[in-house]
């Protein structure tokens, strides 16, 4: 017979019952508004970011010409919201598993990474809110 959640085998006579967590909503023990919410955010800075990537490119290739160094530094800068905005999906996925400390993690890694968010438009500022409230909302979820 199988476990699942916190659960017990209770033997009574010959008969044997099985009371669990099983039937419950497993969907009821996950911060879903967290997850939700940063899963836009992160969204939101990846397209914001993938924007300023081209524009870092096209810019890079331009000042490139001038000073090799300073194109790669422009791309580099522009990239920033492509790195934030995948980070942020990351912490999103954490955010969804019901385990208090990958939750915890992954709300900090939300708020961190939409903070720096705003140094590459922040996924048109409203992904660097939705960000905030998000890992906010992990950060005080209680399983």
């Amino acid at each position: 017979m199988e476990r699942c959640g916190k659960g017990g085998l209770i033997n009574l006579a010959k008969e044997t019952k099985f009371y669990s967590n099983c039937g419950a909503n497993p969907e009821a023990e996950k911060p879903t508004a967290a997850f939700v919410i940063s899963l836009i955010a992160g969204v939101l800075i990846l397209v914001g970011g993938i924007g300023y990537a081209f524009l870092g490119a096209i810019c890079g290739g331009l000042v490139g010409m001038v000073s090799p160094g300073a194109g790669a530094l422009v791309f580099l800068y522009m990239s920033l919201g492509l790195i934030c905005g995948i980070v942020v999906i990351i912490g999103a996925v954490m955010i969804n598993s019901a385990e208090p400390s990958k939750v915890k993690t992954g709300s900090v890694l939300v708020l961190v990474f939409s903070i720096i968010s705003l140094f590459s438009g922040g996924g048109f500022y409203i992904g660097l809110i939705l960000g905030l409230v998000g890992g906010i909302l992990g950060l005080v979820w209680k399983p």
